[in-house]
């Protein structure tokens, strides 16, 4: 069984700066794509920042300049560094990777519990 568990979250006043963590484990085989989405209230979740297993990255243009996703993949671990936070940054933030369970399993998207960040003005 895969988990795939957040830390990190929590309030923080706009300008400051907070770090989102993310470590996978249980049967894990390969890690293709993790990222970062969010949910905002009322809103749709939409993507934050992915990064690739050779280390390529995309972010929104939102958080361009900001926010900066990295990996370390010999802990499966995918880490969102956030700063110049601003109110409109406030959500549940969602770990995401693409993960293949073993060697005869397809790749399947999997999912954190969320991790409340929220930006006070």
């Amino acid at each position: 069984q895969v988990q795939l568990v957040e830390s990190g979250g929590g309030l923080v006043q706009a300008g400051g700066s907070l770090r989102l963590s993310c470590a996978a484990s249980g049967s894990i085989f390969s890690i293709n794509a993790m990222g970062w989405y969010r949910r905002a209230p009322g809103k749709q979740r939409e993507l934050v920042a992915t990064i690739s297993s050779g280390g390529r990255t995309n972010y929104a243009d939102s958080v361009k300049g900001r926010f900066t996703i990295f990996r370390n993949n010999a802990k499966n671990l995918v880490v969102l560094q956030m700063s110049s936070l601003k109110p409109e940054d406030t959500a549940v933030y969602y770990c995401n990777a693409d993960l293949v369970a073993t060697p005869h399993s397809y790749e399947y998207d999997y999912w954190g519990q969320g991790t409340q960040v929220t930006v006070s003005s």
